[in-house]
């Protein structure tokens, strides 16, 4: 035992060099939805301030940030606050010159990173900021997003999301035409797709109608926790045949469950391991998603949802994890964002 935990004192120092000498990626992070509730209550410099330090120590070179739209916010004003999203960042970008940056191409997040600059790039989380307009996919193309997670856990114009738990809802659909018509757009445009929040039927549709490389930002494996939310055996076949990754989600309720034991790194290799014996270590990554900072502890059963790795610093610890479980270092650098900048490659460029 050490200060790091259970986790020898070796692999954690082998892990926190790997993180420092190689590029990590946090593919899905809430970034701009909690910077914009910051300042829309007069603060500045909310990244360098609440987000970068964190992000420094884990070693972080890129995080691809949301653009997440509440409930309470659709429809009427879905449009704006992504919009202000994109303005919070641009604003952010200005008032910490140096410290970070938007990127929108492979090249561009290799620069940043040599220059110790992190590299942010933009993704949807759910379609709804451009409703059934496909008009407005080149817009936000233009204003620098990348990504396009086609739903989140609700309908929307494209394609039905899933939910955390089940709920008593009517027959599923997949991809709709409009949903057809955005992965064709966004392939012309040189965007990529993210599955993540997709339901199965719209994830199997997706798979029909393009066949390059997919990404699953922040999903887990639905054979070792049963929710919706994570991925069967069969769909991650299907995303590593694509030539896809996964990024691992820190959430508990999609990590294990959390009235057996408190849930921790561990519980999160558990499902890396999973990943690397069904299509090896060339699919899988981080996609932590975050979630204390936003948690509802008023609801009921808050307290069984919480992140099993305690922020971007402590993402080391999952490494070192994996060193003891007696992954190489090669593959580690692969999980912790090789693998999700080889995707990018082949799809923003």
């Amino acid at each position: 035992m050490n200060e790091k935990g259970s986790i020898s004192l070796p692999y954690y120092e082998k892990a926190r060099e790997l993180h420092q000498n190689h590029l990590v990626v946090d593919a899905h992070f809430d970034l701009l939805h909690l910077v914009l509730g910051k300042r829309l209550k007069g603060e500045t410099r909310v990244i360098e301030r609440d987000y970068l330090p964190s992000m420094r120590e884990g070693g972080i070179g890129l995080v691809i940030s949301s653009l997440f739209v509440p409930n309470e916010y659709l429809p009427e004003m879905g449009l704006r606050r992504a919009l202000d999203q994109v303005s919070a960042l641009y604003a952010e970008i200005e008032e910490s010159p140096g410290l970070f940056t938007l990127c929108r191409n492979t090249q561009e997040i290799r620069n940043a990173w040599q220059k110790g600059q992190l590299a942010i790039l933009l993704s949807f989380e759910g379609l709804e900021p451009i409703g059934n307009d496909l008009a407005l996919l080149r817009i936000f193309y233009e204003l620098g997003v990348r990504g396009i997670g086609m739903t989140w856990s609700r309908r929307n114009y494209a394609a039905d999301g899933c939910f955390f738990d089940p709920v008593e809802e009517g027959r599923k659909g997949g991809l709709t035409e409009f949903g057809v018509k955005v992965v064709q757009e966004a392939v012309r445009l040189g965007m990529y797709l993210d599955i993540s929040h997709l339901n199965d039927e719209g994830v199997e549709d997706l798979f029909h109608f393009y066949h390059g490389p997919v990404m699953a930002s922040h999903s887990d494996c639905r054979a070792l926790v049963p929710s919706m939310r994570n991925l069967t055996d069969d769909l991650i076949r299907k995303l590593a045949s694509s030539d896809g990754v996964m990024g691992m989600n820190a959430l508990s309720i999609f990590v294990g469950n959390p009235d057996e034991k408190k849930l921790d790194e561990k519980d999160v290799a558990d499902h890396v391991d999973h990943i690397r014996d069904l299509v090896g270590t060339d699919h899988v990554g981080f996609g932590f998603d975050f979630c204390d900072e936003m948690a509802d502890f008023t609801k009921a059963g808050a307290h069984r949802e919480y992140d099993c790795i305690k922020g971007h610093d402590h993402s080391i610890g999952l490494s070192a994890e994996f060193l003891s479980r007696g992954y190489s270092e090669a593959d580690v650098v692969k999980i912790i964002g090789g693998n999700f900048l080889r995707f990018l490659e082949k799809t923003i460029g």
